[in-house]
């Protein structure tokens, strides 16, 4: 069956990483795919009903089954449509690329989110050098390659649209300097050819109204100090 004759669904919001992650992947296989943008203040019963245990987006409902979590989903993307692989083929690299793309969760997202949007100094302080640490690993680990899958984007760089795209934003809200070219020249490099890749390119929600949402944020977590 043909990938626009299937029924493919991503419940999402415009603007998350995370989604975007799932859209790079089903650009870059050429899938055509119904997105429904979700109210996280007011979540559909079909989000509830696709993913009762965390409740979050994206989800991915491919023949009416449901899929959640981001990379989890990429992933089932790229085992479903062998064009255009996301993963090597090699076993080792495969486990290779799965242990960098969690590292980049576990370690760089939610402390580089609170390096911005913690009310607390103390613990905005510790974010911030666990989140110049954790990148520093990633730029040792790219070296000298264009994307971290070799000449082509592959899972590492999806999962890393996070560091591309979102921190930039963070720390500009913040007038931080987290992620800079002085600091990580190869990674920062490797950031704007992630992001100004056509695929990538295509996917990504436009910037200015995400910054002003996180201003918004920020200046009222700084307000309630």
């Amino acid at each position: 069956m043909a990938a626009n004759q299937e029924d493919v669904t991503l419940l999402g919001v415009v603007g998350s990483p995370f989604v975007c992650r799932v859209q790079i992947a089903l650009k870059l296989k050429g899938i055509e795919c119904k997105f429904l943008e979700e109210n996280l203040a007011n979540k559909s019963d079909l989000l509830l009903k696709s993913n009762p245990v965390y409740k979050k987006v994206p989800v991915f409902i491919h023949n009416e089954k449901p899929i959640a979590e981001s990379l989890v989903i990429v992933e089932y993307i790229d085992e479903t449509w062998k064009n255009n692989p996301i993963l090597p083929s090699d076993p080792y690299q495969r486990s290779f690329a799965r242990v960098w793309s969690k590292f980049i969760d576990d370690k760089i997202v939610g402390a580089s989110w609170k390096s911005v949007f913690t009310v607390d100094e103390k613990e905005r302080e510790k974010n911030v050098e666990e989140s110049l640490e954790a990148l520093q690993f990633l730029e040792n680990e790219l070296q000298d390659k264009r994307f971290f899958g070799g000449d082509e984007f592959g899972f590492v760089d999806i999962a890393g649209v996070f560091i591309a795209f979102s921190i930039p934003i963070f720390q500009e809200v913040a007038g931080l300097q987290l992620f800079t070219s002085e600091k990580f020249p190869k990674l920062f490099k490797w950031s704007q050819e992630l992001i100004n890749h056509p695929v990538v390119k295509d996917v990504l929600p436009p910037r200015e109204p995400l910054f002003a949402f996180f201003k918004s944020l920020y200046e009222s977590l700084s307000a309630s100090k």
